[in-house]
């Protein structure tokens, strides 16, 4: 601001002058309390805390976008587990089942294990048997689908378990609808291929009839062509990959241990589980092993659970 300076020779001057002043100084103030009222309604002293905007009295201020999200999934999460501990006692389960994190919002990168490499191996799909990944979080699936069993379906939906479903045409051809019913409760179909043979024992036409020929049954029957595929009995050779990719794949996850009724198998040295392990079990029932499919869920997820571990979907990792 400008030093307005008093002239002491003519007092009209000075009468003009203080006038100016006089003035200058009221609109100042008026200025200093408007400005201590954030909505314009200048009736707050200088310096007093800003009032809240007439109409919204006391209101908070809004959740920005990822707050709010995370409370919804949170929410979801919450409600999910109310129902997952009424699910588990009418399922007799031991414990309730643990709530998974959420999926990440980029996938992470899959490479082959160490150990299951084939020659010239790059661009082909990776061979794995754990995501990588450091949630306590682990992912079921199940192979072949021989045994269609319609409690296994209500006690998976009850209890809010995802899993992933490789299956053989061979047997499942008789009942199409029963994994079409699964697809519709959220679980993917992946292949297995149409007859469950040996591949490294078979010429590179075969390998692809297995493996494409059940890309097109799939397609056929539910919809889409996978990109998941897991070699029967785990095996594979170079051409089981080369194979695989022709024909839409992008990964083949095997698996770190196996579900039956009665126990459990280790392929790690420890026999324990490890974060983004993949846990294999296969549609069966008493005709095969010691107990139904709810049997073995019952005692997989008691490992799972007893270890701190919860389940999670593969598809949204991989």
């Amino acid at each position: 601001m400008q030093l307005v300076r008093q002239n002491e020779k003519s007092a009209g001057n000075w009468h003009r002058s203080g006038v100016v002043v006089l003035a200058a100084l009221l609109a100042a103030a008026v200025a200093s309390g408007c400005a201590a009222e954030p909505d314009g309604s200048g009736t707050g002293a200088a310096g007093a805390p800003a009032k809240p905007a007439a109409g919204r009295s006391g209101e908070a201020a809004p959740q920005a976008g990822p707050a709010r999200a995370r409370d919804t999934y949170a929410e979801t999460v919450r409600k999910k587990q109310a129902a997952r501990a009424v699910a588990a006692k009418k399922w007799g389960l031991a414990k309730t089942p643990l709530a998974a994190p959420e999926p990440p919002k980029t996938k992470p990168l899959i490479t082959t294990r160490k150990g299951f490499e084939v020659r010239n191996d790059k661009g082909l799909p990776p061979v794995f048997t754990t995501v990588p990944t450091k949630e306590k979080i682990v992912f079921l699936t199940m192979d072949d689908g021989a045994e269609k069993d319609p409690e296994l379906l209500r006690m998976m939906t009850e209890l809010s378990l995802p899993y992933s479903a490789f299956v053989s045409d061979y047997v499942i051809n008789d009942d199409y609808g029963y994994f079409k019913e699964m697809q519709r409760r959220g679980v993917t179909i992946s292949n297995h291929t149409l007859n469950h043979r040996y591949l490294p024992g078979l010429s590179y036409a075969e390998q692809k009839r297995e493996i494409c020929g059940q890309q097109e049954k799939i397609l056929k029957n539910y919809g889409k062509r996978p990109t998941l595929f897991r070699p029967p009995y785990g095996n594979y050779n170079r051409d089981t990959l080369v194979v695989a990719k022709s024909c839409g794949i992008t990964a083949v996850p095997l698996w770190s241990a196996e579900a039956f009724p009665d126990r459990m198998e280790w392929r790690e040295w420890d026999q324990d589980l490890h974060p983004g392990d993949i846990v294999l079990t296969h549609f069966r029932g008493k005709d095969d092993w010691k107990g139904s499919m709810p049997d073995m869920i019952r005692r997989v997820m008691k490992t799972i659970t007893d270890k701190g571990y919860a389940v999670a979907k593969l598809e949204d990792y991989v």
